[in-house]
């Protein structure tokens, strides 16, 4: 069912657990950096005489991190990617792409409000197929490294999103910050946050909660998410940490 205005609650099914840690994805829900890293995947397909459309990429290649990407887009071409060639590509991405942040990115709507208030009662992480010094370099730029205790990254896992090794890589980390040690942090008892369906199919996978927000895509393509908001202004955490107690 499609819904439209704050944040609903679709009640879970199986065991309740207290809210103790909330996860971050980053692009697209902490900072506007989806349109930039469209426009260089759109540079890579007109190389090889290939059109993608802006629908296309946020339909087909969302939550994709720079490796599968790559490999999705020859694939929907009928060709192969070397090794060799991949890497020359991530490579040649990685260097465009820190040119275009260089100054910084502009948070979401609400992102750095939500931030800094989350931090006051949770630790919190990132899960996120872009690379770390990328996302260090961001976060800075908007006065919140400080405020995430874990950065997952492209540089930890092997699997992009919808896998969710990401998230995995995320929970075991924050488990080892001395505050969620003991008891042992659990996947149920973290929310992740995400603005693309697949990214939602990882969270969820990883054994998590999800709130969805429709940065990117539309609220009716996000409905199997736990709750879904227009953005952050629209999001009550106190209805969200109610529902794991």
């Amino acid at each position: 069912m499609y819904h439209d205005g704050p944040v609903i609650f679709q009640s879970p099914e199986g065991a309740s657990f207290l809210l103790r840690a909330i996860i971050f994805d980053f692009d697209g829900v902490l900072v506007d950096s989806e349109p930039l890293i469209m426009k260089l995947v759109q540079e890579v397909a007109a190389r090889e005489g290939w059109v993608l459309s802006k629908e296309e990429y946020y339909r087909d290649y969302l939550a994709l991190d720079d490796r599968a990407v790559l490999e999705h887009l020859w694939r929907s071409h009928g060709r192969s990617l070397s090794l060799a060639c991949r890497d020359e590509l991530l490579a040649w991405k990685a260097r465009a792409y820190a040119k275009m942040i260089q100054d910084g990115l502009p948070p979401m709507p609400g992102a750095v409000q939500f931030v800094l208030s989350a931090a006051q009662h949770f630790p919190l992480a990132i899960a996120s197929g872009s690379l770390r010094a990328e996302i260090e370099h961001l976060l800075q730029k908007l006065g919140l490294r400080e405020k995430f205790m874990v950065l997952a990254t492209a540089d930890d896992c092997q699997s992009s999103k919808p896998d969710p090794e990401v998230y995995l890589r995320a929970l075991t980390c924050v488990q080892e910050l001395p505050a969620l040690h003991q008891p042992r942090l659990k996947a149920g008892e973290c929310l992740a946050i995400e603005d693309a369906p697949l990214g939602v199919v990882a969270a969820q996978a990883a054994g998590m909660r999800c709130l969805a927000l429709a940065h990117s895509r539309p609220q009716a393509e996000l409905q199997h998410a736990d709750w879904v908001a227009n953005e952050f202004a629209d999001v009550n955490l106190d209805i969200i940490r109610a529902a794991f107690a």
